[in-house]
């Protein structure tokens, strides 16, 4: 197994200040607290960090905060998809300047290209920078697949190395992991030991925003072979997985909320999205201590 950026991989929240500015000092807070319970990758400006509505000034400041926090206890990479292959590359480069690991990197999305434009799309990227990268999968809200095949053939890039499979395509994935070095990480927490059972990395975890050591205990009961525990564990997980993702409202809407209600680094989301409401965030907490209380 290849792990290239750890494998307990936080996608982890931009916090803003009242005023709706990114609190970088809350980042830092945030950062440090996400490493020392259980992450050994943050990866920023991605889905749950409000990337669409961040500007390129924001995620470069983000990336140089987080990194002067965290030094070299974890891996930092940093999302930097836009629909445009020109600014990608701008985006890359910017990203290896403030000291980024490695980039995420989404699929076009509105434009919809077919698939070979997909793959020269990524390699465009790949050759921008010096960086690895990790490829994010991500049809709902892309709009297109990276289909397998596409993968393939872009495995054989050098610096393409890793997949954030948010697919739901559960036979791709072990397809790719088959014929390929690539470091697979789940982006779906439902899937973070499923996939990791068959061969996966680890998982790019939105709800390790709020549940770092519980997650990373999933995959070390199974790395000392007590499956059992690590089903136990996983399954305990999914009331409150299932609230944060599946609730008909984004991620990062629900995670912040919940990071607000535990008093740790978050703020308001930026519009169009709008905060969570009470009942939401009462809903949250209460999940949160029953599983703190398992």
């Amino acid at each position: 197994m290849t792990t290239p950026f750890g494998r307990t991989l936080c996608a982890m929240i931009t916090p803003l200040t009242p005023s709706g500015a990114v609190d970088l000092d809350g980042a830092q807070h945030l950062a440090t607290h996400l490493v020392a319970n259980g992450c050994d990758g943050l990866v920023l400006s991605g889905t749950t960090g409000e990337s669409p509505t961040t500007t390129d000034a924001e995620k470069s400041a983000l990336v140089a905060a987080v990194r002067e926090a965290v030094g070299d206890r974890a891996k930092v990479l940093t999302g930097i998809g836009t629909p445009d292959t020109r600014h990608t590359t701008e985006l890359a480069r910017e990203a290896e300047k403030a000291g980024a690991d490695g980039l995420l990197v989404v699929s076009p999305y509105y434009s919809r290209p077919p698939q070979d434009a997909i793959e020269a799309h990524f390699r465009e990227i790949a050759d921008a920078s010096g960086l690895p990268l990790m490829l994010y999968d991500i049809p709902a809200r892309t709009g297109s697949r990276v289909e397998p095949e596409t993968i393939l053939r872009l495995a054989e890039h050098p610096r393409i190395v890793a997949v954030k499979d948010c697919s739901h395509d559960f036979l791709g994935a072990q397809k790719v992991l088959a014929r390929t070095a690539l470091a697979y990480y789940a982006g779906c927490d439902e899937h973070n030991l499923a996939l990791y059972a068959v061969g996966g990395t680890g998982y790019v975890s939105t709800v390790a925003n709020v549940i770092p050591d519980h997650l990373r205990a999933v995959l070390d009961a199974f790395d000392a072979g007590d499956t059992a525990r690590a089903a136990r564990l996983q399954q305990q997980a999914t009331p409150l997985i299932e609230a944060i993702m599946s609730a008909g409202l984004p991620g990062s809407v629900t995670v912040k909320a919940l990071l607000n209600a535990l008093a740790l680094p978050a703020g308001p989301v930026r519009a169009p999205l709008r905060a969570a409401g009470q009942a939401t965030t009462g809903t949250l907490l209460s999940l949160h201590a029953d599983l703190a209380g398992a």
